[in-house]
Parts: C-alpha cells; sequence; structure tokens
C-alpha cells in the first residue's frame, strides 16, 4: 500500500523548546492512522505542521508524492479540538461560508450540505445560531464542515469531545464509511478504546520524539507476553494453585465469571504453546475460561511511555 502523508526528519523549535525532534512517520492510503501521545508530546504541533498553520524548521512533508504547498489546503479537512465556528452566525449561512473558502460552489456546497444534514438529522438545524445549540450539536456542524468538500486527508483531533454514546458511535460509523470510500484518516484521540474500534496504524510521540510506529496489529504483536487468562474448576484450588505454579509463571488474574473457579494468569516459555497449557490444565479439572491476554492500545501507551 502506498503512503499519502509521509513526513520526514521534521523538527519544530519555539524559542528553547523543542516541540518536534526529527519525526518521521508514514500514512499509508486509505488507513486510519492513530496519532498518539501525552499532553504537550508535540501532537498538536505536528498537525499544525500538516495543515500549515505553523512551518517546520527542518524536514519535509509529502502529500500523495508532492512537496506539501499551498495548494494542498483543499486536500485536507482538519477538525481541531478546539472549534473554531463563529457562534452568532447562523448554521447554515455558516455552513455554506466555510465549504465556498473550501473550493466549493455555493450551488454545491447546498447540494452536499443538504445530503449531510439528511444524514446526521439536522435538517431544522440550518437557521439557528451556534450558540442555540449545544456543545455535541456543534460538533456534529463542524464535522460535517470538515468533510464536505470530500478531501484526501482528513485529520480528527478529538472527533468525540462533547457527544453522547450514541452520537459518538454515529460519527464513528461516519468515520469508517468514509475510509470505505477512500479517504485517509489522521485520528488523534486520548480514549484509547477509540484507537482500538478505527485504526489501522498508530504512531506514539513523547517529549518531541516518536518512540513507536506500525500497523496496530504488528504493534500489540510485539509486545505480547504469551500470558493466558484461565478459569478452571477444580476439587481443591489451592492444591491445583501450587501444582501449576510448580510448572509456569503463575499469578492471580481477576474477570468475571458466574461460578467460583479458580482465576489465574499463567505465562507460557518460548517451547510451549497454548494447547499443551490446555491439554494440561483439562486433565486437572474443568476449563470454563481460557482467553490469550492481548496487550489493550492502553496498555501499550503506558508501558512504552513510561519505558521512554
Amino acid at each position: 500500500m502506498s503512503n499519502l502523508l509521509e513526513v520526514k526528519n521534521v523538527s519544530k523549535n519555539f524559542g528553547n523548546f523543542k516541540a518536534l525532534n526529527n519525526v518521521s512517520l508514514s500514512v499509508p492510503k486509505g488507513s486510519i492512522f492513530g496519532l498518539l501521545g501525552p499532553n504537550g508530546a508535540g501532537k498538536t504541533t505536528l498537525i499544525r505542521v500538516i495543515n500549515q498553520i505553523t512551518m517546520p524548521d527542518s524536514g519535509t512533508v509529502l502529500l500523495d508524492g508532492e512537496l506539501l504547498k499551498e495548494k494542498h489546503i483543499r486536500d485536507i479537512g482538519y477538525l481541531p479540538e478546539e472549534r473554531g465556528l463563529y457562534k452568532s452566525m447562523k448554521v447554515g449561512e455558516q455552513a455554506l461560508y466555510l465549504a465556498q473558502l473550501k473550493g466549493l460552489s455555493k450551488a454545491e456546497a447546498k447540494t452536499r450540505l443538504k445530503y449531510w444534514f439528511e444524514r446526521l438529522e439536522i435538517g431544522d438545524w440550518w437557521n439557528k445560531k451556534i450558540q442555540e445549540l449545544s456543545k455535541g450539536m456543534a460538533q456534529k456542524i463542524q464535522f460535517v464542515v470538515t468533510v464536505l468538500h470530500q478531501p484526501k486527508l482528513l485529520i480528527f483531533d478529538e472527533p468525540f469531545s462533547g457527544f453522547d454514546p450514541i452520537n459518538a458511535n454515529l460519527i464513528k460509523d461516519e468515520i469508517l464509511r468514509l475510509r470505505e470510500q477512500g479517504a485517509t484518516v489522521i485520528f488523534s484521540t486520548h480514549r484509547m478504546e477509540s484507537v482500538e474500534e478505527l485504526c489501522d496504524d498508530i504512531a506514539l510521540i513523547n517529549k518531541s520524539n516518536k518512540i513507536l510506529e506500525g500497523k496496530l496489529v504488528d504493534v500489540k504483536r510485539q509486545y505480547k507476553i504469551n500470558t493466558y487468562e484461565v478459569g478452571i474448576r477444580a476439587n481443591s484450588h489451592n492444591v491445583l494453585k501450587q501444582e501449576l505454579s510448580e510448572k509456569f509463571s503463575v499469578s492471580n488474574a481477576n474477570f468475571k465469571t458466574l461460578e467460583g473457579e479458580l482465576k489465574l494468569n499463567i505465562q507460557l516459555q518460548q517451547n510451549e504453546t497454548p494447547n499443551n497449557l490446555l491439554t494440561y490444565l483439562t486433565s486437572k479439572g474443568e476449563v470454563s475460561h481460557f482467553v490469550e491476554l492481548i496487550p489493550s492500545v492502553n496498555d501499550i501507551f503506558i508501558q512504552t511511555v513510561k519505558d521512554n
């Protein structure tokens, strides 16, 4: 898969503060790319560089194989964390104005806005002022304005902020649909469960440096510790736990079950397989729960930031 966006050795200083230190990353076409990091890591600075709001001190950015230039502004849709709608303007008037700034004719903008307003069931908001809307309602308008001109690259910074679970799920489905239609998405958030649901690839920035990048499935595979969460019913839990401790690396587990099983995390050595473990367990009792512990994005995030 070719890359839509390539960031190459980008650095940015603000006075004596280094916001980005020689950062490189590649965003594949048609992917949802998670840009992650703690507060102050440099994510927003990188997003501002990609949007040409600020210029890097060194390094280059390529969009679809071309050096990033002013003409590419219309190829990018940006939903910032700090929303920027004019509160005293009417929704429809403002949406038309912003759409035309992105190069749409007034007629085309009206047609596309009609489609999106019907799709998100917000048609009766056209003559309302932004200040009359809730934060979540205004967020829907900002989302529509961001995607309306059908850009190659969409950048969403905390897109679910202000949404209740139903509307957050609605926007999540729309982001997935846009990806299916060919859009490439950069998705920046602190909600790791959203990263699990949406992202194909991720990069992690910490203290101005990129410290991790790759396909999400490969990153998870890299951080696996060959450990299985086990629930087992046996005559004597204490005796069985002692036997298992002599053969494997064992610790107590905490998960929900309906019965009073012995709950353990069991780590295997490299030469041991889950089939061997399961065969051994079934010889000792009734196995009710057997799940490989795959590290979550949240676990990886915390561990990697601590390690660095």
